[in-house]
Formats: C-alpha cells, sequence, structure tokens
C-alpha cells in the first residue's frame, strides 16, 4: 500500500508540474475572483467587496494542491480603488503565501463604459520541503542541497473595461520571476518562477426579466507554454440564484452554484472533475467553496 501511495504522489508531482506549466492555482469562481489576477478591478464593484475561497483540488490524492483566497477592495474617492488580496497555497512539498496590494483608476469613456487601470504591489513567502523530495524517491539536483525558504517581491499591472453587459479584462499579476522548485523529467531542481498573463472577458445575455445568461471566457499565457483556456457560462435568476457550467482545455468540466443568503451576502460551491488522461480515476475531483459580502 504504501509503495502505490509513493507511486501516486510521485505522478502527481509530474502532473502538476506539466499541465500548461501552471504555476498559479485556478479557480472555478475566477470571474469573482479576479482581484487576484488583476489590480484593476479593485474598487470596481464600487462598494465594499469581501471575498473568501477555499479549494480543495484532485481529493484523494495525498499531497494534492490545496489553495485559501481572501480579497478585499473598496472604491476611495470618486476615481481611485484600493484592494488587498491574499493566497495561500501547498502543493506537495511547497507551500507560499503571497500578499498584495491593487491600486486602480478609472475614466470614464462614455455613459455605458468605463475603463480602469491597476497597479499591484506584491511579496511572496516561498518554501520547499526538499526533505520529502528524498521520502518518495524524487530525484534533485545539487542546487536544492541547501535551500532555504525564500520572501520576494513582485510588481503587476492590469487593464480592465468595464460596460453594463460586457467586461474586458488584460493583465500580468506577476511580471519579475523568483526562484521556485520545478520539474523536468521526473527530477526537481531549482528554476524560476513564470509570468503569467491573462486575458478574459465576458457578455451577458437578458434572457427575461428575471433571468440572465453570462458567458465568459479566460487565456492564461505562461512563458514558454501553450495558451490555456477555459469557458463558463452563468445563468442568474433575478440575482438570488446562480447555476453555471464550465471547462477548462484538457484539463477539467465543472459545475457551480451560488445562492443569495442575506442582503449582499452570497454562498457558492464548484465540484471539477478533471478530463485529462493523467488524471482519469485517480482522484474523487475538485471542491472549492466561495463567499462573498458586499456592502
Amino acid at each position: 500500500m504504501k509503495r502505490i501511495t509513493n507511486l501516486l504522489i510521485i505522478l502527481m508531482f509530474v502532473i502538476s508540474y506539466s499541465l500548461s506549466a501552471q504555476q498559479d492555482p485556478n479557480y472555478s469562481f475566477y470571474r469573482y475572483n479576479m482581484n487576484i489576477y488583476n489590480p484593476a478591478f479593485a474598487g470596481s464593484s464600487e462598494g465594499v467587496d469581501f471575498i473568501l475561497g477555499v479549494r480543495s483540488q484532485w481529493s484523494g490524492v495525498e499531497g494534492a494542491p490545496e489553495s485559501q483566497s481572501a480579497i478585499f477592495g473598496m472604491p476611495v474617492g470618486k476615481r481611485v480603488g484600493l484592494g488587498v488580496s491574499i493566497l495561500n497555497d501547498r502543493t506537495f512539498i511547497e507551500t507560499q503565501t503571497w500578499f498584495a496590494i491593487d491600486f486602480s483608476y478609472h475614466i470614464d469613456l462614455d455613459a455605458n463604459n468605463r475603463l480602469y487601470f491597476g497597479i499591484k504591489g506584491s511579496a511572496n513567502s516561498y518554501d520547499a520541503n526538499t526533505q520529502g523530495l528524498i521520502t518518495y524517491g524524487i530525484g534533485q539536483d545539487g542546487t536544492l542541497m541547501d535551500y532555504e525558504s525564500r520572501f520576494t517581491p513582485n510588481v503587476g499591472a492590469g487593464a480592465y473595461l468595464k460596460n453594463g453587459r460586457y467586461f474586458l479584462s488584460l493583465s500580468a499579476p506577476k511580471i519579475l520571476s523568483p526562484k521556485r522548485l520545478q520539474e523536468r523529467n521526473g527530477d526537481a531542481f531549482l528554476g524560476t518562477d513564470r509570468m503569467h498573463a491573462y486575458l478574459s472577458g465576458g457578455y451577458t445575455f437578458f434572457l427575461t426579466n428575471r433571468i440572465s445568461m453570462q458567458a465568459i471566457g479566460m487565456l492564461r499565457y505562461v512563458d514558454a507554454s501553450p495558451i490555456s483556456y477555459e469557458a463558463t457560462a452563468i445563468a442568474d435568476f433575478n440575482s438570488k440564484f446562480h447555476l453555471g457550467v464550465g471547462y477548462r482545455y484538457d484539463e477539467s468540466i465543472s459545475a457551480l452554484f451560488m445562492f443569495k443568503v442575506g442582503n449582499g451576502f452570497n454562498l457558492g460551491y464548484a465540484y471539477e472533475m478533471a478530463t485529462s488522461s493523467e488524471l482519469s480515476g485517480l482522484n474523487a475531483g475538485t471542491h472549492e467553496l466561495f463567499m462573498r459580502l458586499m456592502l
């Protein structure tokens, strides 16, 4: 049994670093977690916005990715927005906590369109228990023998176009490339974090007076890797209940719902099922919880 467990962990380690070379977590509720990706979203809800998220990926696989996020945003004055994002992420032997402060400024293009510009300043505490590689029989090069935890600063930028029926977003939340653990041919080595760029957009279709449908998409570009993309459709029933489905190319399909508990308070849950051949049948899926409070 222990041998089987070790093999599963080794497989998970290789997969977690090879799927689209994605080094930042994905979220099924990405439409509502946009401050993590784009600092221009800070203050765009025109009120105090507080969001909590918990994601457990590949349930049933030891050491699989787990992340928790907290987002706070609010407008300051007529044109300025401020935000704070905290993301804690754990994958196999890696643990990191990312703290970011966002600043945004918007201009009114016309009566219906508003353009936001944002900058992000952040710091990341990153640690990798390299002794765990030895425990599970994963190779490593000499650069990891005296590895120490790291605290690194970073910067990001983005733009966000907001309209009553659609939105467009372009951003790079972490432009610099600090050192971090990477995998190649089943062996671990000390490489660099790759810059992630995000392009997303959405359009709302009003089906009836009480029902609307929002079609949303996101493209993720990771330096020296293929572009990853996903699409989500979310039905809004009189702003009291949301029901949606999503597809992440060659990775997963998902279903989500969110309901209004009280005035400005929403709770949501999403379930993802892997579609890639490497993970098919290996785990019990991915679970994500979401909470949003708007004041």
